[in-house]
């Protein structure tokens, strides 16, 4: 017997509702800019600047004690990991140490470097600092300019890919959903003061194609059932075809969050903010796919016959067959 979240054949009526469900994204993305508007997001290392320190000891690297020895010093944000790297030897235990900047100073003073050396030496007295480097608070200014080009050139992508693809009424349901994703996961990050860094930038990435993904299937669906059903209205289509791939969206969803899940309650705090991002952006990701982009899609409209030309195309009374 196979499990089955979803039964094979279903039939629910995803737009008796719509305007609900657009409002209720209207409001969640007002109250995401306001909170970005108010709170701003709290900047990790990456974009506030800082200090970097590769560690080198023969003792075993305890994360928890060496963030215990460090937060007697008032460093602000500090992130302690450990490096892996089969070609180590056995007695040989790296780290790296990351130091947000001081009061806007390019790097951390070598009297703040000395302290916690001497901190780090309480957790493994054989202590060695290999490296030291720092990010000045001007790289930090590019890296955020970056990061919003880089998800920007993202979204700008999936519009020309779903304009060639389908139509560019597909095309614009496709990138409200995602931008819709996009300003969600910021907002839960401004809300909630997780720290954003550039490990949330490929979170979003990832969301963006993730999201795009499920936005996809069910399109292709849709288009395949336009000219199968050229009869009927096309809030009917767009049911039938979500229907259709509802078992498909529900089980890739459950699955990939099992494994979110799983990483963000055994992965460590390393990763713990990229993993909430993903596994906030699966639920939004599904729930656009379906609310959002195949919304827009009803009242745009779509062109229902690809054999011969309509001039209809693009408004909302172009389901409405002569």
């Amino acid at each position: 017997m196979r499990l089955k979240l979803v039964p094979q054949e279903t039939s629910f009526d995803f737009f008796k509702h719509w305007r609900i469900w657009l409002g209720i994204s209207a409001l969640m993305v007002v109250v995401a800019f306001t909170s970005f508007l108010i709170q701003g997001l709290n900047y990790g290392i990456d974009f506030r600047g800082g200090t970097t320190i590769r560690t080198e000891s023969t003792m075993p690297v305890e994360v928890a004690e060496y963030r215990t020895v460090l937060s007697e010093l008032g460093l602000g944000d500090v992130i302690i990991s450990e490096v892996f790297d089969p070609t180590f030897d056995e007695d040989q235990h790296v780290a790296m140490v990351r130091i947000q900047a001081q009061d806007d100073a390019e790097s951390v003073t070598p009297e703040t470097i000395a302290a916690v050396e001497e901190a780090l030496k309480i957790a493994a007295p054989d202590i060695q600092f290999l490296s030291v480097e720092s990010v000045g608070p001007k790289v930090s200014g590019e890296l955020i300019q970056t990061a919003i080009i880089a998800v920007s050139l993202a979204i700008g992508a999936v519009l020309i890919y779903i304009w060639l693809r389908f139509e560019w009424q597909f095309a614009l349901g496709a990138v409200a959903a995602l931008v819709h994703d996009v300003i969600l996961t910021i907002g839960i990050f401004s809300e909630l003061q997780i720290k954003f860094d550039l490990a949330i930038i490929a979170a979003l990435l990832t969301i963006v194609g993730y999201s795009l993904n499920d936005t996809v299937v069910v399109f292709d669906r849709v288009r395949e059932n336009l000219r199968k059903y050229k009869k009927k209205p096309l809030a009917e289509v767009l049911n039938i075809s979500i229907n259709e791939t509802l078992s498909r969206t529900i089980m890739t969803s459950v699955t990939t969050l099992l494994a979110l899940i799983s990483l963000f309650v055994l992965g460590g705090d390393v990763i713990r903010g990229f993993v909430f991002a993903m596994i906030w952006g699966v639920i939004v990701g599904t729930y656009s796919s379906v609310f959002v982009a195949s919304t827009i899609l009803l009242y745009l409209g779509v062109k229902r016959d690809w054999s011969k030309p309509d001039n209809t195309t693009g408004n909302q009374f172009a389901n409405i067959d002569a």
